[in-house]
């Protein structure tokens, strides 16, 4: 995930991270909110020691929605997914013959990093978006000193990366402070 949330802020593509215990239709929903055009998943994912079928997921909520164009699947688990030739295409058959190195996007300050929806709870999912210099300068600050992030601090957080405080203190601060970083899948 923080591979292909990197890859979008590379070419200056907003991306839009769901939270992948979302059901079909909260995905659906989002999807359309954000008017996606191309959902990156997983065949499978890992939690709690058992596999989550994200593609059957991702399947279920892109029959839904109008404006998704592709489904670009990484390969976890290897086990047998459902397939979609017109839609649906693997990772790495559509990386094979790119080059190692792709020169970023320059962005302005207030162009769209990505957008993160609220939770739902209280009333429908809005889409906020966060743009580029303020909140990578936010990110970075705060984990930096709120944290007493130091040279050689390795650092972990619980959060998940579907949530605004995985997107902080996962990816872009620690990223931004030059932090060693644990992840966990599960």
């Amino acid at each position: 995930l923080p591979a292909a949330m990197l890859a979008c802020a590379r070419i200056g593509a907003p991306h839009v991270v769901i939270f992948g215990g979302f059901s079909s239709e909260s995905l659906a929903d989002r999807l359309e909110s954000a008017g996606t055009k191309v959902l990156v998943t997983q065949d499978e994912g890992w939690r709690k020691g058992g596999k989550v079928p994200l593609k059957v997921n991702a399947d279920e909520a892109a029959d839904r929605v109008e404006c998704l164009e592709h489904v670009v699947v990484l390969r976890r688990t290897g086990d047998p997914v459902p397939w979609n030739d017109e839609r649906d295409v693997w990772l790495h058959e559509l990386t094979a013959d790119q080059p190692d190195t792709c020169e970023p996007e320059r962005m302005a300050a207030e162009d769209t990093l990505f957008m993160l929806h609220t939770s739902g709870t209280t009333a429908k999912p809005k889409g906020v978006q966060h743009t580029t210099a303020g909140y990578l300068l936010q990110a970075a600050v705060t984990h930096k000193w709120i944290f007493d992030i130091h040279d050689d601090t390795i650092w972990w957080c619980a959060a998940d990366i579907g949530w605004v405080t995985g997107h902080s203190y996962i990816v872009y601060g620690p990223l931004a402070n030059g932090t060693t970083s644990v992840l966990y899948e599960g």
